[in-house]
């Protein structure tokens, strides 16, 4: 073999062992990450009678949210509470369907799902996701379910509520990793709907994109979400309609 064929192959060699040791540590980083967060999940412990204060979901329950920048409707997101239910894990869900849409077109439509502990915390059992593209199915990123590759459940709304209080909404290492803190409590929102009052201020983040960072305002006057603002480019999605079964 010529010198210039052993030294390629050798380099060859030299990169696979490296990527091999990468893969290796980076697997071993994921596996330690997700043993850190371990929720412990009893079905008997949870129901699909979500009466959170902050976040109640009777069946039939519609929501819809609109962003406006300069004086036109650039997004719209219509929220239902559906019929059905979904089991996870022995836990059964309320399903969430979450449709989203950009300049009229659908971009996003999501089915969440949400059981609620018997002390009250609403928890949050994974998402199945249709992501289109000009009206075409593009995939199905971000969808997650606990117990499935590693995922776990987190808590979506907490029936007590303390400033200074963090946890995790979701955990599905590298994919889906939701934080949300409590930043106050007895605030007042105003937007085109109303004036709330007594709501909770949080503050959304994840680790997995720098400029996923949101202020949201949930309000026991309607059981919901009032007003998300994002930090990064200063827009706000309101609430402008609630309809009840």
């Amino acid at each position: 073999m010529k010198p210039r064929t052993k030294i390629f192959f050798g380099l060859i060699v030299l990169l696979l062992v490296i990527g091999g040791v990468t893969l290796f540590a980076l697997d071993t980083t994921k596996r330690s990450r997700a043993a850190e967060y371990n929720p412990q999940i009893n079905p008997a412990d949870f129901t699909t009678n979500i009466t959170n204060q902050y976040f109640a979901l009777p069946v039939g329950k519609k929501l819809t949210y609109e962003t406006t920048e300069q004086g036109k409707v650039t997004e719209r997101v219509e929220i239902e509470i559906l019929p059905e239910t979904k089991t996870i894990e022995g836990v059964e869900t309320v399903v969430y369907l979450d449709k989203e849409y950009k300049n009229g077109q659908l971009v996003e439509e999501t089915r969440d799902y949400l059981a609620q502990h018997k002390n009250g915390d609403v928890w949050y059992f994974g998402e199945e996701v249709d992501n289109y593209w000009n009206g075409m199915l593009l995939n199905h990123s971000g969808s997650f379910l606990h117990g499935k590759d590693g995922a776990k459940a987190g808590i979506w709304m907490k029936a007590e509520q303390r400033a200074g209080d963090s946890y995790r909404q979701e955990f599905y290492v590298g994919h889906a990793e939701d934080i949300r803190d409590t930043v106050a409590t007895g605030e007042t929102v105003s937007t085109k709907s109303g004036t709330y009052t007594d709501c909770v201020k949080v503050y959304d983040w994840t680790p997995l994109e720098r400029n996923a960072r949101e202020h949201k305002y949930h309000c026991p006057q309607v059981g919901a979400l009032v007003l998300t603002e994002d930090l990064q480019t200063g827009s706000r999605s309101e609430l402008v309609n609630v309809a009840l079964p």
